[in-house]
């Protein structure tokens, strides 16, 4: 475990998720049912996505020659950053409401986000991390301490947080972010 590299992960992750419709799930689950439910629901599902994620990322390492998988991970960043510079959060609250209503809310909590966290720009990202940095446990650590931060500061804090970062900023943020993160691993795998 580098804890240089989970440092390294955290803010990256977390600007991803902060506008995440998985943000929005938890705020609308917590405004209807108890803040810590939610919480402990949303917080199991991102251990199971993250576990999902940095297995991915340290198989496709294993697989691929270095040059391959940054080429790989150069193009996801790409990706993920046109789509983070592209999509609005109001794409992506729909399935909230109607999820929210029918279930209880641990369990509830934990299939929204389990629903909603596949494919997703931070699990993409984690995924990616953890074929760069060659240390699953590190990203893994970083990214899951990342969402579980987020999900807290959502139930916790309501509509406040997003007074203060509009969903919109951090997401271009987020774009921007891994657009740089893309041209870096292009570079590096040109080398």
């Amino acid at each position: 475990m580098d804890p240089a590299i989970a440092a390294a992960v955290f803010p990256l992750v977390f600007l991803g998720e902060l506008p995440d419709k998985t943000m929005f799930a938890s705020l609308v689950m917590a405004s209807r049912g108890k803040p810590a439910l939610v919480w402990l629901g949303a917080a199991a599902a991102f251990a199971v996505h993250v576990a999902i994620a940095v297995t991915v990322g340290a198989a496709v390492f294993a697989v691929l020659p270095h040059r391959a998988v940054d080429a790989v991970v150069a193009a996801l960043f790409l990706g993920a950053g046109i789509y983070a510079l592209l999509t609005t959060v109001a794409d992506e609250e729909p399935l909230v409401e109607a999820e929210a209503r029918r279930h209880k809310t641990v369990v509830t909590a934990f299939l929204v986000i389990f629903i909603a966290e596949w494919g997703d720009l931070t699990q993409i990202l984690t995924a990616n991390l953890a074929a760069r940095y060659h240390s699953p446990l590190s990203v893994g650590v970083g990214a899951l301490l990342s969402l579980w931060l987020v999900a807290a500061l959502a139930v916790a804090s309501g509509q406040g947080l997003l007074r203060v970062l509009p969903p919109l900023v951090a997401r271009r943020i987020t774009g921007v972010v891994l657009l740089v993160l893309a041209a870096v691993t292009t570079v590096t795998a040109l080398r």
